[in-house]
């Protein structure tokens, strides 16, 4: 905020500039999916999916796998930072009462939320500003990334077991006790048609802002919970960066400092697009967690046309800059939530989470891009 109000007072941008650089599409359509999974909350959508894991755990292995499922599918429709806010609590509940280590699960599902967010285009909030810039069919893009998304899952449970494998072997105590959840709330299956409202519209191609928004304001009126209550559950503070970010990002075109950063990076996508698909894809892997991946893709969006298969290429910076979120601790806020409500169970060193969740990185990102690089050779993107 601090930064695009420089960037008015220092003259780089007049006000209406800074307007005009609001990108609504994007607020609007983080502002829907935040007031959807508000009501989802309120209605006990998450305890009741957190019930049925803790109650079907058996063995560490079996909650690894079923964490990693869960986490996966849930981050796709409902964006990945809410999951693991909503499921730490409940992987400590369970490897608590079984007394076991609670560190492999806690990776689990950091590492699947970012890797299962890549499928859709709200799976998370970089994924929402490029099918806002690219305008990608939400079907289409779903229908190519998804394929992506579940290699991406397979290999996180392979490095998970590698890094994990004895302690996975331990029985662990089924919790069937204390977990109260009315699966007959009306507000959690009214919020449930809603987002199967939300989701068709998406894949008919309606606008995803406005499906997004029109779902919110269906709960509004149909939900029978005090708004305000649901609004206070809103990530203010996100949509605030957001819009401080377009104004930050106009303000850094317009000098020609996006243009220059490309000039110096131009010769290094060379013109084979077999060549461009990896080296942007390794570029979006190091740069998103030098600067952040949402602040990476607002500025590479301008570069997008410029590659020989611009289609193409939007899906290898969703791919790159999503999957990098699991190179290091602080690649992702789905990473920082888990470490945040889990230090005084599970006091991660940093290299104790990054050898692992960085292997995982490299993994599914290195398998993202051979899989690109098919597509492009089969496909014309």
């Amino acid at each position: 905020m601090i930064g695009a109000v420089a960037m008015i007072a220092f003259g780089v941008l007049t006000i209406n500039e800074a307007y005009k650089a609001l990108n609504f599409d994007t607020i609007v359509l983080l502002l829907g999916m935040m007031i959807i999974v508000a009501y989802l909350q309120a209605g006990g959508f998450f305890d009741t999916v957190a019930a049925f894991i803790l109650r079907r755990a058996r063995t560490g292995n079996g909650l690894l796998l079923t964490i990693i499922l869960s986490a996966g599918i849930l981050s796709a429709l409902f964006v990945n930072d809410t999951i693991c806010l909503m499921m730490t609590p409940f992987v400590l509940l369970l490897t608590s009462r079984s007394k076991v280590d609670p560190k492999p699960y806690l990776i689990a599902l950091a590492s699947s939320a970012n890797i299962g967010s890549v499928a859709t285009l709200v799976g998370n909030p970089q994924n929402m500003l490029i099918g806002t810039f690219s305008r990608w069919p939400y079907i289409q893009f779903l229908a190519a990334m998804f394929p992506i998304a579940l290699v991406g899952l397979a290999l996180d449970y392979v490095v998970l077991r590698t890094f994990f494998g004895r302690s996975l072997k331990e029985d662990l105590i089924p919790y069937d006790d204390g977990l109260k959840t009315d699966n007959s709330n009306p507000v959690m299956w009214k919020s449930i048609v809603v987002m199967a409202i939300v989701i068709a519209g998406f894949s008919a191609g309606v606008n995803l802002a406005f499906m997004a928004i029109l779902g919110a304001a269906l709960l509004v009126l149909i939900a029978n919970r005090r708004p305000d209550e649901i609004f206070a559950k809103v990530n203010w503070s996100l949509l605030l960066f957001f819009g401080s970010l377009f104004v930050v990002v106009a303000g850094i075109n317009k000098v020609g400092l996006v243009a220059d950063a490309h000039k110096l990076l131009e010769g290094y996508f060379s013109t084979s697009l077999s060549n461009q698909i990896t080296s942007f894809s390794f570029a979006s892997l190091v740069l998103s967690n030098v600067v952040s991946n949402v602040p990476y893709v607002m500025v590479v969006q301008h570069w997008i046309s410029a590659f020989s298969s611009p289609r193409l290429m939007w899906l290898v910076l969703a791919m790159s800059s999503t999957f990098a979120g699991n190179l290091t601790v602080a690649g992702s806020v789905a990473n920082m939530i888990v470490l945040e409500l889990s230090k005084e169970r599970a006091d991660f060193r940093f290299w104790e989470f990054t050898k692992v969740s960085g292997t995982i990185a490299l993994a599914t990102w290195g398998a993202g891009t051979a899989m690109l690089l098919l597509y492009a050779a089969l496909f014309r993107l």
